[in-house]
C-alpha cells in the first residue's frame, strides 16, 4: 500500500472546508451541453468556451440536432477556440454515436462515455462527476501542477495522479475534489507565477517547507 506524507490529510481537509468554489467554470444545463464543452475546453480556456457555446447549442440544442449538421457548420460556431477542426469533427461523431448507441443521451458510466469520439479519461471523468456525481476525479494540468507541488502525487501520468488522489480523498469528496484543485491551480497555484502569499496551505507546502522553488510544471 502506497504510503503518502502525513500532511496530506491536512491538505485535503483544508480544501473540504475553504475551497473557493465547488462547481465548474463551464456554462451548461445539461449533460449534453457540458460534454461538448468539455471537449470544446481540451487545450483552451472556460472563457473562450462559454463564448462560443451559446451559439453552437441554440444552432444544435441536442444530439439529434448535431447529429445532422455539417462538420463545416459546426467549424463556422467554434473557429476561435484550439484546434477548431479536429474538434467539430469530435462533436459531429460524438453526437451521431449519442444516437445510434445511446438513444441519444449522454452515458453515465466512465466506460460508454469513453467509447465516445473527443472523450479520453479526463473528459469522461468530469461529465461523469458533475452530471453523474460518480466518485472519480479528472486529472487536467492544473490539477497535475498542483497535485504534485503539494505532495499529493509524484505520478508520471494523469492516471497515475488520479489513482492517488482517489487513495486519499473520500468518496463522498471526490466529485468536489477536482473543482479545489484545479480552480486553485488556475487563481493560487498558477503555473508560472504561483500566489504562494495567497495560498491557504502554504505552511503545508512540501516545495516551500524545504525552501525550494516551485516547478512550473
Amino acid at each position: 500500500m502506497k504510503r503518502f506524507p502525513s500532511n496530506n490529510k491536512k491538505i485535503i481537509a483544508w480544501f473540504r472546508e475553504n475551497a473557493i468554489a465547488e462547481k465548474s467554470e463551464l456554462h451548461y444545463s445539461n449533460p449534453f451541453e457540458l460534454i461538448v464543452a468539455v471537449i470544446l475546453s481540451a487545450q483552451c480556456t472556460d472563457k473562450r468556451v462559454n463564448l462560443v457555446t451559446p451559439s453552437l447549442l441554440k444552432a444544435y440544442p441536442n444530439a439529434k440536432a448535431m447529429s445532422k449538421a455539417k462538420e463545416e457548420d459546426i467549424y463556422s460556431h467554434i473557429k476561435s477556440v484550439s484546434y477548431p477542426n479536429s474538434k467539430a469533427s469530435h462533436l459531429l461523431k460524438m453526437s451521431k454515436m449519442l444516437l445510434s448507441d445511446f438513444g441519444g443521451e449522454v452515458p453515465k458510466t466512465i466506460e460508454d462515455l469513453m467509447k465516445l469520439p473527443g472523450v479520453g479519461r479526463k473528459t469522461a471523468n468530469v461529465v461523469a462527476s458533475i452530471c453523474f456525481n460518480e466518485p472519480v476525479i479528472a486529472v487536467d494540468t492544473h490539477v497535475f501542477r498542483v497535485a504534485h507541488r503539494l505532495g499529493l502525487s509524484k505520478g508520471k501520468t494523469p492516471y497515475d495522479v488520479e489513482q492517488d488522489l482517489e487513495s486519499q480523498i473520500a468518496v463522498e469528496d471526490r466529485a468536489r475534489a477536482h473543482h479545489w484543485l484545479i480552480l486553485h491551480g488556475r487563481y493560487v497555484c498558477k503555473a508560472q507565477k504561483p500566489d504562494c502569499q495567497k495560498c491557504g496551505v502554504n505552511h503545508l507546502c512540501p516545495k516551500l517547507l524545504e525552501g525550494s522553488k516551485l516547478s512550473t510544471r
